[in-house]
């Protein structure tokens, strides 16, 4: 645990100020600056930059959490690469993060859509139950609960948090410096980075494609795949050209 770098305890700081003000502004906030799905009519254009600042409103260790990560991880990717080139790193691994996880919500709608309309349902009411969760009770007879829950879900539920951006600097941290030892809270042990990662990284696909989350339900499994695969590019292609110690200061 070293000192925190300058920039680091700036996105620290403006996190834990834009979290106090969503918890002031409640839902006006949180509809705002959430990232919406992309054809949800809540989502705006700045959302893939600002849910990178927006936490959980009803759990702080949810931004405890991140915030943590940001300074254990990113501290020293920051005195490594220098302010600008870890503001780029970091901000191009959370909109991957955005990115993977639009995507995987559009091909669950549509996949769901798609269901709904072969069980006889009409294009006008799978828009009223995108909107209202509502519809008629005899369609259960041939789609699943558990598709119209996950078409609605996918449709109307926002993601939040820097996680995204901060896998990616986690899956940095750990080319940068694989044999660093690293330790969960609940399971006390060192473990090096090298073998850590990948295996924080396996139980999220895990979660992912499952559906089933040792740490809770709403989390956004694919959003932190996501930061991950794009960290991993951006990291890998620095180190594999030398880069990693050229500065953007």
């Amino acid at each position: 645990m070293g000192r925190i770098t300058e920039t680091v305890k700036i996105l620290i700081i403006i996190n834990v100020i834009v979290y106090a003000g969503s918890l002031f502004l409640g839902d006006v906030a949180y509809r705002l600056f959430s990232l919406y799905y992309f054809e949800n009519p809540d989502f705006q254009l700045w959302q893939p930059i600002t849910h990178m600042f927006m936490h959980d409103q009803n759990s702080f260790a949810h931004i405890l959490f991140n915030m943590f990560g940001l300074y254990m991880f990113g501290s020293p990717l920051e005195a490594q690469w220098g302010r600008n080139k870890f503001l780029f790193f970091y901000f191009s691994a959370g909109l991957g993060a955005a990115l993977i996880h639009s995507l995987v919500a559009y091909f669950q709608v549509h996949q769901g859509m798609d269901a709904l309309l072969s069980a006889g349902l009409s294009q006008t009411e799978i828009t009223t139950l995108l909107n209202t969760g509502t519809y008629r009770s005899s369609i259960l007879e041939v789609v699943p609960v558990e598709t119209i829950q996950g078409v609605y879900e996918s449709f109307n539920t926002p993601a939040v948090g820097a996680s995204g951006a901060i896998y990616g600097v986690l899956v940095a941290f750990g080319l940068m410096y694989p044999n660093a030892e690293l330790m969960l809270i609940f399971l006390p042990i060192p473990i090096k980075a090298k073998f850590f990662i990948p295996g924080i990284l396996l139980l999220d696909l895990f979660s992912g494609l499952t559906g089933f989350s040792l740490f809770g339900q709403n989390i956004a499994n694919w959003a932190h795949l996501g930061g991950a695969l794009f960290g991993f590019i951006m990291a890998y292609y620095w180190k594999k050209n030398s880069m990693n110690n050229t500065r953007w200061d």
